[in-house]
């Protein structure tokens, strides 16, 4: 199925494990009682970073050869994924140079900057972001680490799964948003490896679908237009996390924007916690609940808490 195997994904948490957060697992009889199923959720937004992209960016940063990490490491990101290389290139003594696009968000522009990345900015397309990457790679020499289209970058991300896995017995399915899919290659490989008989669910906005409809068509079909308040979701599906997502993933669900703001204010409100919009889409499919999920207990990983206060999705 994928090169990325039990013994990489434990070798993965053992080399991170002294840079990241074991994050805790929240529940909440109220969300319980709106879904009707017991949800047990992995609060990533209390990772380093504020996401669950520390795990990824530190195990392919601290991965690299010293030869291959001489003259840093480049990435495009449009934030979480953008601040976790650069903090994992500031903690192995190395330069960052971070692609960001133009329109992204305050407050993941200033969070790239305070680790210490050199950032360059881009136009809001796939296209432009690769382009500027080719360029900074030209420039410096820096070693390219795609945010999610990399064996290393999915072997991190895997290790939220396994700490959930780890910490709530009998799970029947783990549900997590999907994007570029390191996260859900990740959860789905190290599933069928710890859980074999619990279901893997990505969750989508349908104004950002082109999972959805790659998995239905069984075929890889780019993202276009991307319109959708999660942010962390407008990049297109990469290519060995779709053939994954094929062989390991049970459903991919789709959910409105509004089912999205909605459920991000359940989240704040009866856990307490501060979760940014791509954290709550799979709250929100489970919410609307367009498929019926058959699951008594189930994982939502909760995937990052970085959010600009100052425009929170109910105020605009």
């Amino acid at each position: 199925m994928s090169e990325v195997s039990p013994a990489i994904i434990r070798a993965a948490h053992r080399r991170i494990a002294p840079f990241i957060h074991r994050t805790p697992v929240l529940t909440s009889a109220r969300i319980d009682a709106i879904v009707g199923a017991q949800l047990f959720f992995k609060c990533e937004n209390f990772q380093k970073v504020g996401a669950f992209k520390a795990r990824g960016a530190f195990n392919a940063v601290l991965s690299l050869s010293d030869a291959e990490a001489a003259a840093g490491v480049t990435t495009h990101s449009s934030g979480n994924h953008a601040a976790a290389v650069a903090l994992a290139a500031c903690s192995r003594g190395i330069a960052a140079h971070i692609v960001m696009p133009s329109n992204s968000s305050q407050a993941k522009k200033d969070a790239v900057a305070a680790y210490g990345g050199l950032i360059s900015f881009c136009e809001p397309t796939l296209e432009a972001r690769e382009a500027v990457s080719a360029e900074v790679i030209a420039r410096t020499g820096a070693y390219f680490l795609h945010p999610y289209d990399n064996d290393a970058v999915i072997a991190g991300q895997a290790t939220a799964a396994v700490e959930l896995i780890e910490d709530v017995k009998g799970l029947d399915a783990i549900i997590c948003p999907v994007g570029g899919g390191g996260l859900l290659a990740g959860t789905a490989l190290a599933t069928r490896w710890l859980e074999p008989d619990a279901r893997v669910i990505a969750a989508e906005p349908a104004g950002a679908d082109d999972a959805w409809r790659s998995f239905n068509a069984r075929a890889f079909l780019p993202q276009t237009g991307a319109r959708t308040i999660a942010d962390g979701l407008l990049t297109s599906l990469g290519q060995r996390n779709f053939a994954i997502m094929l062989e390991a993933v049970d459903a991919v669900i789709t959910t409105s924007e509004a089912a999205i703001i909605e459920a991000m204010r359940v989240i704040w409100q009866s856990l307490k916690i501060v979760v940014e919009p791509s954290a709550a889409v799979s709250l929100a499919a489970l919410m609307e609940q367009t498929s019926p999920i058959a699951a008594q207990r189930i994982g939502v990983i909760l995937t990052g808490g970085n959010v600009d206060l100052d425009r929170l999705p109910w105020m605009v």
